[in-house]
């Protein structure tokens, strides 16, 4: 057990660390539908994630770690603006932008209008990249949308959703504009590769400016393909192939963290560097459509999978090393989001968003410092398109809400629908401990009248804002 006092001296230097830290380099590394449970250091009984879960051990491991949504490109949004992806109307996932349709969705992508935390981080001083999947747009590489480049990333290796034809030499990515052709070797080792590249000229180069790397795995998303080197090492213990190939797919994940911190180190550019990883949604189900056969991660112990609002869509993996900054061997059980991620960032770099900026998360570093963060509003989510009844979802303390409107699902708020979706009303309401009920297997609302009442008011008067602030699309068809 750790001495409460040497405890409170550690807490005391590491937080004098933070306010005479110069300006931090920042890596956020992202995976595709990485389930809860699918690290060892989060209980999964058989993946092997050394790297990460000494990451953990020499940083600090998040229990309440939320994504901004539960399913892709509205998640990737959240991150990055640090605001609900339905104020930027990004609802749901985005598909290729070639044909019109109905709802509009072709047209949607990340605007221009939005800010952005690489943005906000140039104008500090820091160089800036990406590689790995974006998903921001449904024109990818084209004038017609804002590309990466026009979010604030100085340079960009990327692919607009999957790596393609699977994770196993990928054809699509496209480099600053420029396609790049066929890729020998696997998503996540590629992804690395280019993040390792351009870290090391960065470093020669201008070896004094911080610099901003956003690495976005595509794993373990499907199509999956791994190294048959490490599925050998599952057959024992998988229930079959497609599942020592899942796991298979999570370990080269591992092994891909592994050689970026080691590079760090090498470049002796760990001691000042904050690395934090992460999920951007909740495991896929298996089998929910043909080509997802592969995908056996787990929630566990939470309850539903990625596109539910109960916690298993959307809280996710979450650690976060700074050697020297952060206390090691941490475990944070505050809930802490991918929105706080720009104020957060913003204020280590030594910078502020735009004072007009509607943003929902906070700066989370007090959490680190054993204190509370100071949230002027509660978690919400507002995914119309959910698996289970319940489309919105918020968190606030330990408790957790859920709401259904009274409304068909839908992946898009257009000029079609709008009154429709303003009129719904939220019913059914859910009440939850989710600090003590993980899987949400207790609703509380009767038991608790007057917390309901409460809490009640108060979802429903974030998610009236909300709406009311969410970008509504116009059809180009009728």
């Amino acid at each position: 057990m750790i001495n409460k006092a040497l405890l409170i001296l550690a807490i005391a230097v590491a937080t004098s660390a933070f306010a005479a830290n110069p300006q931090p380099n920042i890596v956020v590394i992202i995976c595709d539908d990485l389930g809860y449970g699918d690290l060892a250091c989060y209980g999964h009984p058989h993946i092997k994630t050394p790297n990460l879960d000494r990451m953990a051990a020499e940083g600090v491991r998040f229990t309440d770690f939320y994504s901004t949504a539960p399913v892709c490109s509205p998640s990737r949004v959240g991150l990055l603006t640090g605001r609900s992806p339905n104020r930027a109307g990004v609802y749901d996932w985005i598909p290729v932008g070639n044909l019109a349709r109905p709802d509009a969705r072709e047209q949607v992508h990340m605007r221009n209008e939005e800010v952005t935390i690489p943005q906000l981080l140039k104008r500090a001083g820091y160089a800036t990249a990406m590689a790995g999947k974006w998903h921001c747009n449904s024109l990818f590489n084209s004038i017609v949308q804002p590309q990466p480049g026009d979010a604030g990333f100085d340079h960009w290796f990327a692919t607009q959703n999957n790596a393609a034809p699977s994770h196993r030499n990928p054809t699509n990515f496209v480099r600053n504009g420029k396609p790049v052709g066929p890729q020998e070797g696997y998503s996540c080792q590629i992804v690395a590769n280019e993040a390792i590249q351009w870290v090391e000229r960065q470093t020669r180069s201008k070896p004094q400016q911080p610099f901003f790397l956003y690495m976005a795995f595509h794993e373990p998303h499907e199509p999956i393909a791994s190294p048959t080197d490490i599925v050998q090492t599952y057959r024992s213990v998988a229930r079959n192939e497609k599942e020592a190939t899942y796991y298979a797919n999570v370990e080269n994940v591992d092994r891909a963290v592994g050689r970026f911190l080691n590079v760090l180190k090498q470049l002796s550019l760990d001691q000042n560097t904050v690395v934090v990883f992460t999920s951007d949604n909740g495991p896929e189900t298996l089998n929910r459509y043909p080509n997802a056969s592969y995908s056996y991660g787990v929630a566990d112990p939470l309850r539903g999978m990625k596109l539910w609002t109960t916690d298993a869509g959307f809280r996710v993996a979450g650690i976060l090393r700074w050697p020297g900054k952060v206390i090691p061997g941490q475990v944070v059980s505050q809930a802490v989001s991918a929105l706080d991620f720009l104020p957060t960032f913003c204020n280590l770099a030594g910078t502020r968003p735009p004072a007009y900026l509607a943003l929902d998360g906070a700066d989370f570093m007090p959490a680190l410092e054993d204190k509370s963060i100071a949230r002027s509003k509660p978690l919400l989510w507002a995914y119309y398109n959910a698996l289970n009844e319940h489309q919105v979802a918020m968190r606030d303390g330990n408790w957790k809400v859920l709401a259904k409107l009274e409304i068909e699902n839908f992946q898009n708020v257009h000029d079609g629908n709008l009154k429709e979706v303003r009129k719904a009303k939220l019913t059914e309401f859910e009440l939850y401990d989710v600090g003590n009920d993980t899987d949400e297997s207790e609703n509380l609302a009767e038991l608790h009248p007057k917390m309901m009442k409460s809490l009640k008011r108060k979802l429903e008067k974030n998610y009236r804002e909300l709406l009311k602030d969410s970008h509504v699309w116009n059809r180009q068809i009728q």
